[in-house]
């Protein structure tokens, strides 16, 4: 009989599920995907019944359930917390008090309460790190490595440095709360005025408008940083101890003013903010990695850990650090906990034969639901929609290319959902990165959100060093490694812009997914992940001579990435986009006539501002 383990993440942010048979993975999706609420950290009920009904078994045939983290390690903490900054940490305190006493601190019951039944073997309780050490080695190409995990916090590890061999990783080092890279960033996302635990991103696409005027401040007052990577930070000029925000008024003294509010208006100073943190944290990856490899002698390296998803940070550690290769996980925050809290328990305690597979074992991260022609064919008869029907791969590419060709923003709903923030070409809204027009439209008329924000490119693998300074070695198949555009396709700009007023420079031959300090986040396409899109991009290609498009997540501001043909539906009615491509069915706006009437302001009022 095969062995199933389910791994959950849950409870605290970005609740997600995966599911493992005989030690494959079988499925893996979040919770918001489901319910639609961005980051919902409530029990992945509906991941769980997804994960199950992929695996066709049901609750009662799971063997063992693996948790993320240790709750009870993790109530320690917050208890020696609140008694190290008593009485100041009180209301802090009473907030979370009930709930550890009323659900968290009995998981087992409360997750048999969830799924019904006891796992048919056991609960397993790895620590939180080792559930993030796990998401990144063992799905990783590589047979041995050197392993990096930095978040917020875990139990009490913020850093921790290990190895990978075989079928087994160990921790050797680590830094603990309160001292954390991954909070020092969120103080300052919170600062600028971004939401914590969501913004961190928009704070990293800030960075390139301002100049690090403020990187001396940061060192000389907030961190302690040796030339090991390790730090301590001073804790009086942060909040998150003993309060319910990050900052201090001693923080806000030293840089000068209040935190921003939120959607006011940004200035040049927080631009200057942004670019100062991240260049500190860049600073404190790359010397963390260094240390791990001085540890480990190995000559690959492995990341997980919300810090993971600091895409800059991990291009610097690739052309700068002392490893041939990196891997990163995909799901690289709390969500990926699941994976790798599953994992643990096939492979560090079932003692399981690991399996190396040369790009990696996890698919592409294409783990979600995915719906056949058939259904969605269903769907659109029964909303009316006016759509083109393809029997053939080349023609369905043929026309899509020719559509992304006249500048139309197209809806790309293909196959199963990704896993992880990243829309990975499955739920993709995709452009021509060749449109000078290309950003602001879609950031101000299809994303609905900040004008500054970047977007990326996806580029064909065998094309991608010719536009981008990253190795023919390398890869970039998630979408976590920015690279600088190479000279040759950049265009010269005054000088003089400041601030915003960067965007409105030509950058690139590829103006649409190039930032203004020159960089690109991307993600390389092949034919062994993504087929279809493969095809797509080369079509393209044959057409116009480039290789590189535009790749946005599939949804607006505040909204979950859509799962369902009708959460795809919904965002294209519900902005202005022109073409929805859902597997091979192909529908443009302009020509329907009976289409269901979404209220725009509604339905953009229905997420949370992010």
């Amino acid at each position: 009989m095969p062995t199933h383990i389910l791994g959950i993440s849950a409870f605290y942010h970005d609740s997600a599920a995966a599911l493992l048979r005989d030690g494959e993975i079988v499925a893996a999706a979040q919770e918001e995907r489901f319910t639609r609420k961005k980051h919902d950290p409530d029990f992945p009920a509906r991941a769980v019944e997804f994960a199950l009904q992929t695996a066709g078994i049901t609750a009662a045939d799971i063997d063992f359930i693996a948790f993320y983290d240790k709750p009870v390690l993790k109530f320690h903490r917050l208890l020696e917390t609140y008694l190290a900054f008593a009485p100041s940490g009180l209301p802090s305190f009473r907030k979370a008090l009930p709930v550890w006493l009323g659900e968290k601190l009995h998981m087992r019951g409360m997750l048999t309460r969830k799924l019904g039944c006891m796992p048919k073997n056991r609960y397993v309780f790895p620590e939180h790190h080792e559930s993030h050490a796990a998401s990144a080695f063992f799905p990783s190409p590589f047979e041995d490595a050197a392993i990096v995990t930095m978040d917020g916090v875990g139990e009490w590890a913020t850093t921790s440095i290990g190895v990978g061999e075989a079928n087994k990783i160990r921790l050797l080092q680590e830094i603990r709360f309160p001292h954390s890279l991954g909070l020092l960033y969120s103080a300052f996302t919170y600062y600028c005025g971004f939401k914590v635990n969501s913004g961190e991103y928009k704070l990293m696409g800030l960075a390139p408008y301002g100049e690090p005027r403020f990187e001396k401040l940061i060192r000389e007052h907030l961190i302690d940083l040796r030339e090991d990577g390790s730090y301590r930070l001073d804790l009086k000029y942060f909040n998150y101890c003993q309060g319910l925000t990050m900052t201090s008024a001693k923080f806000h003294a030293l840089f000068g003013s209040p935190a921003r509010s939120p959607e006011s208006q940004l200035e040049q100073r927080h631009m200057d903010l942004a670019a100062s943190v991240q260049k500190v944290t860049e600073d404190v990856m790359l010397r963390t990695a260094r240390q791990a490899h001085k540890l480990t002698g190995k000559k690959n390296l492995c990341l997980a850990g919300g810090v993971a998803l600091n895409c800059v940070g991990n291009g610097v550690i690739l052309r700068e650090g002392p490893f041939d290769k990196i891997w990163i996980q995909p799901a690289a925050g709390d969500a990926g906990g699941a994976l790798g809290a599953a994992q643990m328990v096939w492979h560090n305690l079932l003692n399981k034969k690991r399996v190396v597979m040369p790009a990696d074992s996890q698919r592409g991260s294409l783990l979600g639901p995915r719906y056949e022609s058939k259904e969605i064919k269903a769907f659109l008869d029964g909303q009316g929609v006016v759509y083109e029907e393809f029997s053939n791969e080349d023609g369905l590419a043929d026309c899509v290319a020719e559509l992304i060709e006249q500048e139309n923003v197209i809806g790309w709903f293909q196959g199963p959902m990704e896993f992880g923030p990243r829309a990975l070409g499955s739920r993709s809204i995709i452009g021509d990165a060749r449109s000078p027009k290309m950003q602001s439209v879609m950031n101000l008329k299809i994303k609905f959100r900040e004008s500054f924000r970047p977007f990326a490119p996806i580029v064909l693998r065998e094309d991608a060093s010719e536009y981008f300074e990253i190795k023919p070695q390398h890869d970039s198949p998630y979408m976590l490694i920015v690279a600088p555009v190479r000279a040759e396709k950049r265009k010269a700009v005054a000088d003089g812009a400041v601030g915003l007023d960067k965007l409105k420079q030509l950058r690139s031959v590829v103006p649409a997914v190039t930032h203004v300090d020159y960089s690109a986040r991307l993600q390389t396409v092949d034919s062994e992940r993504n087929p279809r899109l493969a095809r797509l991009m080369r079509r393209f290609k044959q057409r116009t001579g480039c290789p590189v498009l535009i790749n946005t997540s599939f949804n607006v501001r505040g909204e979950p990435i859509v799962c369902t043909p009708q959460d795809a539906l919904r965002c294209c009615l519900g902005t202005e986009m022109d073409v929805l491509v859902m597997e091979n069915f192909v529908i443009r706006r302009a020509v329907q006539k009976n289409l269901p009437v979404i209220d725009r302001e509604k339905y953009l009022a229905s997420f949370s501002l992010d």
